[in-house]
């Protein structure tokens, strides 16, 4: 009976929460249709007619044969070409495409216009792309005669034509972002995967900036290149010219005029057949041992060593956005030397007879002109890389890199000479030391430039022999991934002095104190007279309060420009009202994090009702003989802060996980200048519970304290908080201090009958789910019972898009210590508790 009325009442509440998921699917469907209606309409046709038409199971080449437009098809297929797509990728591809730049098309240009430019796109490409096969035909082009009586279909076509026509209406940030890396991307794709298609959508691109220039252009001012968004673009060049090589590898049939490039930097194995063929040749056979050793590799080092010259463009790719002056120089040589490199291999190939010395010229010219365009934009920006890394962190980095050579040497040429059994044929020492060098080069640079002189056998020899360069260069690439991302500290004692003086003459929110603390670092304006407080975590420079000084609001634009030279994201962190006016005004968004709840002594009296409850945890304490006592931690004795450690650690084991740091003290932070604890002690000397309070100053005296450590031990009084908390307050009062604060309860507020945002709404939910783990709103609600005065507490940021990375910061500040393991039990906690 009992488990059948369970299930009874389960099932309801499942079928209440599937039915309110898809009322909320439902709704937002239809917000997206009412919005987009266009785009939905023609997504749905898209599908249904390929899957009708059996065209999403793969390429089908009779159905594509029909409506696909070619040099040779009817006319009408210029429109039904743009119905299907030509693979299950494509279609997948397409509808990312149009969900995004389609739904904020019609909102901005409204539906008709969306589908005009859209449909005007879609024909001028593909007779652009056709007119340029029949021209390169007619010039003997060896690429464009290959595509002469192909087809191809796709709505990628027009869809391109409509995002690159949407960036004339779009902010100068994402106009520039967003044609730079669609043009490169689509001439990318032309070059080295070389289809009908790619050609296209090129064409199509062509036609919507066509359409952009002559009817969609404003008026607008033009703006200037920031700093950081010359950095980013600079960043996107470089990472776009690493793209090249990994198309033609991801395409099954790289037809492009550049598809050729691959061999040298990005074929892994040679075909069977081209080895075949060689080694059947006489007068072939060093050509023919170097290809038998690099058809010998494993997949998984050729892979990794193939893609060694994308792979650091990258990560220097990465560096250049940072703005980090090694990155540029780094950038600069790389791509200087893989121009030469690409000269030496196609000196010989270029003189091949049977190619038109046109499409040789355009073949073999581009790859060599394109590393020298980067280091043409290298050196026109050079002024914009100006972040260098500390002298002691490029000495370890390069204590660091020599290291790795200097031991994956001695490992490859002893342990290679101890199995030199299995290698083919056998080496010696001196055979071993004069591969060595080949060893950290990828295999395409074997074929044609460098002979290899033998080849591993055996499972010793293979990982020395394939795995060396390996390890090598997934060391270096993480070192430079990581000092492009890492801030190297520079704040010194003496800075740390100059901002506690600054504190103590102007003072600040009830946060000041904290601006103090270790782990900060200092930025001041150029008086040296307002300080910000700030720690870089994963490239986002959070700051720890308000700015400390006479300027505030000059001093958020002064450290915006310092973040942005250093290639950081600023976020201001649990900053007040004044300081977020002051952020908006330089057209930055803000949400709140925390609410702060302060205490005026002046007025205060527990008398009343609503002081009930505080009044009961005094008369109590009272009758079994507990007492509050001031005392620095410092200077305590060992009984009593051993006692408190006690308790720390039996709290931070009931909770499973480390103490949460940032704006949140612990026990490092209680020995601090000014700090004043408040022991809950009984008459045997026993420690019921422990507070922490951080002074607030102005001008240059205490005003008021700021609630930070608290702690209580397990099986103690249980009214310890509320009576030292108002056993702090009376005190404190006849001082003359004139407030208390609780502190901030992060992620927990007053509902101010306010609809919150999107993002706020987040918040309030992150909140939620943190609650059986670390109890921020039954702390909130526990500090209602001092009848606090509110004020909220804000995350002020420039740019929404980089709300994820801010969010991991965050929460790599509070947590700095949760690792892998801790980070799932925390999950596993609120999931249980939940």
């Amino acid at each position: 009976m009992t488990t059948r009325s369970s299930g009874t009442r389960a099932e309801p509440a499942e079928a209440t929460a599937l039915a309110r998921g898809v009322d909320r699917i439902s709704r937002r469907a239809g917000l997206l249709f009412r919005t987009a209606p266009l785009t939905c309409v023609f997504l749905i046709a898209f599908w249904t007619v390929g899957a009708l038409t059996g065209a999403l199971g793969g390429p089908n080449d009779e159905l594509l044969a029909r409506i696909g437009a070619g040099t040779d098809s009817p006319l009408w297929t210029v429109l039904s070409s743009a119905l299907w797509a030509m693979d299950l990728t494509g279609y997948l591809a397409t509808t990312a495409l149009l969900l995004v730049f389609g739904t904020l098309a019609e909102r901005e240009f409204g539906t008709w216009r969306t589908a005009a430019i859209f449909l005007v796109s879609h024909v001028i490409g593909v007779f652009l792309g056709l007119g340029a096969v029949l021209l390169g035909t007619g010039l003997h082009s060896e690429w464009l005669d290959t595509l002469k009586g192909a087809v191809a279909a796709g709505p990628s076509i027009g869809g391109v034509g409509l995002a690159l026509a949407l960036t004339f209406r779009m902010p100068s940030l994402w106009r520039r972002r967003v044609r730079l890396m669609t043009l490169l991307s689509l001439l990318v794709l032309t070059l080295y995967s070389g289809w009908l298609e790619d050609l296209m959508r090129l064409s199509g691109g062509a036609a919507g900036m066509l359409i952009g220039v002559v009817f969609l252009r404003t008026g607008a001012v033009r703006e200037p290149r920031t700093l950081t968004e010359t950095r980013v673009l600079v960043g996107l060049v470089v990472a776009a010219s690493a793209l090249g090589p990994v198309v033609t590898m991801l395409s099954p049939y790289p037809n492009g005029p550049l598809s050729w490039y691959t061999e040298v930097v990005a074929v892994a194995r040679p075909a069977p057949d081209d080895v075949a063929a060689t080694c059947g040749a006489s007068d072939a056979a060093d050509l023919c041992r170097t290809m038998l050793i690099q058809l010998s590799y494993g997949r998984f080092p050729a892979l990794v060593m193939s893609l060694l010259p994308a792979l650091l463009l990258l990560v220097l790719a990465e560096g250049l956005r940072r703005g980090r002056r090694f990155a540029w120089w780094s950038a600069l040589t790389f791509n200087v030397a893989y121009a030469a490199i690409i000269g030496w291999y196609v000196a010989d190939a270029a003189r091949l007879p049977a190619i038109d010395a046109l499409d040789t010229g355009f073949r073999y010219s581009v790859p060599i002109v394109a590393p020298l365009a980067v280091t043409f934009v290298l050196l026109v920006t050079r002024k914009r890389f100006t972040v260098k890394l500390p002298r002691h962190a490029i000495r370890k980095f390069w204590q660091f890199t020599l290291g790795s050579i200097g031991l994956l040497s001695a490992l490859y040429l002893l342990g290679g000479y101890l199995v030199r059994g299995q290698f083919s044929p056998e080496p010696g020492f001196a055979g071993l030391l004069a591969d060595l060098p080949k060893r950290f080069l990828p295999p395409g640079y074997l074929l044609g430039l460098i002979s290899v002189e033998f080849k591993a056998d055996g499972f010793f020899a293979t990982v020395l022999f394939e795995y060396t360069g390996v390890v090598f260069w997934l060391i270096v690439l993480t070192g430079l991934l990581m000092a492009s991302w890492r801030a190297w500290p520079s704040s010194s004692e003496e800075e740390a002095a100059r901002a506690r003086d600054l504190m103590g003459r102007y003072g600040g929110s009830s946060l000041s104190y904290m601006t103090i603390w270790p782990g900060n670092q200092y930025w001041f304006t150029p008086d040296g007279e307002t300080v910000i407080a700030y720690r870089v975590v994963a490239t986002i420079a959070l700051t720890v309060g308000d700015p400390i000084g006479p300027a505030p609001a000059s001093a958020v634009r002064g450290f915006a420009e310092f973040c942005q030279e250093n290639g950081w994201t600023p976020c201001l962190y649990s900053i007040t009202e004044e300081t977020r006016e002051a952020a908006a005004s330089l057209g930055w968004s803000a949400v709140q994090v925390a609410e702060d709840t302060e205490i005026e002594l002046g007025t205060l009296s527990f008398t009343g009702k609503k002081w009930q409850d505080v009044r009961t945890a005094l008369n109590k304490a009272a009758k079994v003989g507990i007492t509050a006592e001031w005392c620095t931690y410092a200077d305590a004795p060992f009984a009593i802060t051993d006692q408190v450690r006690s308790i720390s650690e039996e709290w931070v084991a009931d909770k499973g996980l480390p103490e949460m740091g940032f704006t949140l003290g612990g026990l490092g932070e209680l020995t601090g200048d000014g700090v004043r604890c408040l022991l809950a002690i009984d008459a045997d000397r026993t420690l019921h519970g422990i507070t922490s309070w951080l002074p607030v100053y102005a001008g240059g005296e205490v005003v008021g304290y700021t609630l930070d450590f608290m702690r209580r031990r397990a099986n103690g009084f249980r009214g310890s908080m509320e009576f030292l908390i108002a056993s702090a307050a009376l005190e404190l009062k006849t001082e003359g201090i004139r407030f208390l604060s609780l502190s901030g309860a992060p992620l927990a507020r007053l509902d101010r009958g306010e609809r919150p945002r999107a993002l706020q709404r987040v918040l309030d939910f992150t909140g939620q789910v943190l609650e059986p783990v670390y109890g921020f709103r039954s702390l909130f609600a526990f500090k209602a019972k001092f009848q606090p005065t509110y004020r909220p507490m804000y995350m002020a940021y420039p740019d929404p898009a980089a709300l994820p990375r801010i969010a991991n910061a965050v929460g790599r500040a509070y947590l700095p210590e949760v690792n892998l393991r801790q980070g799932l039990r925390l999950a596993a906690k609120m999931i249980t508790r939940s």
